[in-house]
């Protein structure tokens, strides 16, 4: 058992998902505190603060608690560098790399052994070492592009197959069929890395093909196939010829 205490403010998905996970395994959950609560004494007999408001209000959070001997002042935002935390002597960021849903399942995503972006003292460590996850160290300096590696891996991933789903539904495909096609080059490139799992007609430079596509799209979703295009073909390193959008 861990024997810590986290006191955590924001009563959120990120926030309850934490005090839910860290009180598993052993920490005393001091409080939840929502982000209007009079939080001045958050740092009194706690051992940690960990802050997961939205990212805007964090600096703002931070300078409401007043500093409290040996307590670290955390944040859980991907973006933000560790100046945020303001007056507190022992300051940290824990950042899991990785969708929270909402509720228990929230809870159970946090203890699966994901990665969690680490900066500061180290009980982020230790805090990451609890939930059996794997830390990663992030500086400040790369803060701002580690997050928006974040973004492209999930949040891109997801809003592609978003476009996949939509016209897939235009000529009475099942998505699902998709789906499972996008899952097994998620494997390859585990297995392999993705240089070796492209395949396609932009790998093989088969240009034919890749006009016959861009023809058969709607207008609106051409450019983000050329986009990508160019990605796929400057990954097989194959010349990326003048391929209007439209």
């Amino acid at each position: 058992m861990s024997g810590r205490r986290v006191t955590v403010i924001g009563g959120g998905r990120a926030g309850s998902a934490f005090a839910g996970a860290l009180m598993q395994r052993g920490w005393t959950i001091m409080d939840v505190f929502g982000r209007h609560d009079d939080i001045a004494a958050a740092g009194v007999d706690t051992d940690l603060v960990l802050i997961a408001t939205p990212d805007g209000v964090v600096a703002e959070i931070a300078q409401t608690i007043e500093p409290s001997g040996d307590t670290v002042v955390a944040h859980v935002a991907g973006v933000l560098a560790l100046d945020v935390l303001g007056p507190h002597p022992r300051v940290a960021s824990i950042h899991p790399l990785m969708s929270i849903p909402h509720g228990q399942a929230g809870v159970e995503r946090l203890l699966s052994g994901g990665w969690f972006a680490v900066a500061g003292d180290a009980i982020g460590r230790l805090l990451v070492d609890d939930l059996g996850g794997t830390p990663i160290t992030v500086s400040d300096d790369h803060r701002i592009r580690y997050h928006a590696l974040a973004s492209i891996a999930s949040n891109h991933l997801v809003a592609l197959l978003g476009q996949v789903e939509r016209l897939a539904a235009g000529i009475d495909v099942p998505f699902e069929a998709y789906l499972d096609l996008a899952a097994g080059s998620l494997t390859a490139v585990e297995a392999s890395g993705p240089a070796e799992a492209l395949t396609g007609p932009a790998s093989r430079d088969d240009r034919a093909t890749l006009a016959a596509h861009l023809a058969s799209l709607p207008v609106a979703d051409r450019v983000a196939y050329v986009a990508l295009m160019r990605e796929a073909r400057r990954l097989a390193a194959v010349p990326t010829p003048d391929v209007p959008a439209s």
